[in-house]
């Protein structure tokens, strides 16, 4: 009489992933507001998503937005369906410039705005009266370059820089736009300031034709707009324009910490972040061109998850995030069976999800055990 087949490992998830599965999701809806004084840049109002007394079991974001909008961009950007499985297991902090949360109210005459140099090198009293060790920078534009600079003064309190339309010169392309850009009301962004700052923010030409890959990007450019003269104080958001006007060069070649540069082929700042590519040390910094994109965000939000994924794989977080595409039950064995024909188990095998994905930090040590293998991303 025949054996049966030995039963297949079970698909559907156990009961304590489930409960697992929930917590996270519960975690991830916290949102929490403060107000954090800085030593040179004023008032930073943070926003925080997710449970920060959970942040050893999750990977840590720091946010900077661009000019024109608010910590609501990256808000969204988290909040939308590509970036469920990363939001349930991560904590993001969400960073406004000074006087740029919603309804603010102008910023004092005597408030010096600070540069994008101050603003980067402040971002640590953020952490440090969150009481947050190690996070992951995730900017875009000028809040990419307030990053960058957040993480070559601050390496030891970054585990890695995910930058989008970074800009490593001085300012060039709004050279282009000089004789447009040229008057803010008090009491409303004029005409060309955000003629100016659509083109910066989508790649929006002045002959009203809209660039990248989204249907609904007409009414995303909408929605843009009307939050920029509703929300957002002009006056302050002057202020943010004209600090990124005045920034100096950005010394990323000297960046001790990995970093992703992402950038859509119809930006208009796809050449200058190919510039500070090539200026860097390619072992540290990698780039990412999305075809058919002008905001990565809204051409191609998933591209972006996924590259935010595997580059946090690469730092030892997320691990237990399973790639579009690839079998949940693979993920968790190698390719090559063990002696019994059965699957081998990863070296991590056994650990709840919870454990799974608790950061492994072992790579900021400063000294270094020979006897231990190098930390390498699983595939």
């Amino acid at each position: 009489m025949s054996s049966l087949p030995p039963a297949s490992p079970p698909t559907n998830p156990t009961a304590q992933q489930r409960r697992e599965s929930f917590a996270r999701r519960a975690e991830s809806l916290i949102e929490r507001k403060y107000s954090i004084s800085t030593d040179k840049s004023g008032e930073l109002t943070i926003t925080v998503q997710g449970d920060l007394t959970q942040q050893e079991k999750r990977a840590v974001f720091l946010t900077v937005h661009d000019l024109g909008c608010n910590h609501t961009s990256f808000q969204d950007f988290v909040n939308s369906p590509c970036m469920s499985e990363i939001k349930e297991r991560s904590c993001f902090i969400h960073v406004d410039v000074p006087g740029h949360a919603d309804n603010n109210a102008p910023l004092p005459d005597n408030f010096t705005f600070p540069s994008l140099q101050t603003l980067g090198e402040d971002l640590v009293t953020v952490l440090d009266y969150l009481h947050v060790k190690y996070v992951i920078g995730l900017g875009e534009g000028a809040g990419a370059n307030v990053l960058a600079r957040f993480g070559l003064k601050h390496p030891s309190r970054c585990l890695g820089l995910i930058l989008i339309n970074c800009t490593g010169s001085a300012a060039t392309v709004l050279e282009t736009f000089k004789t447009k850009f040229i008057s803010w009301n008090n009491d409303e962004v004029a005409k060309g300031a955000e003629d100016f700052l659509l083109y910066h923010k989508f790649g929006h030409a002045f002959n009203e034709q809209l660039v990248g890959d989204n249907p609904d990007k007409e009414k995303i450019v909408s929605e843009f707009s009307s939050r920029l003269h509703s929300s957002l104080n002009p006056k302050n958001v002057k202020h943010y324009v004209k600090a990124f006007m005045t920034r100096k060069d950005l010394p990323l070649k000297n960046c001790k910490v990995d970093v992703l540069l992402i950038t859509g082929m119809l930006s208009p700042y796809a050449s200058v972040v190919e510039k500070l590519h090539k200026d860097t040390d390619k072992e540290k910094v990698t780039m990412m061109k999305i075809e058919r994109a002008g905001n990565v965000f809204t051409d191609a939000p998933a591209k972006v998850a996924q590259s935010i994924l595997l580059f946090c794989k690469g730092q030892g977080l997320l691990t237990s995030v399973v790639m579009p595409g690839v079998d949940r039950q693979r993920a968790f064995s190698t390719s090559s069976g063990g002696s019994n024909g059965e699957p081998r188990r990863l070296s991590r095998a056994g650990m709840s999800m919870e454990e799974y994905d608790k950061p492994n930090i072992r790579r900021l040590s400063i000294t270094v055990n020979e006897q231990l293998p190098p930390i390498q991303a699983k595939k």
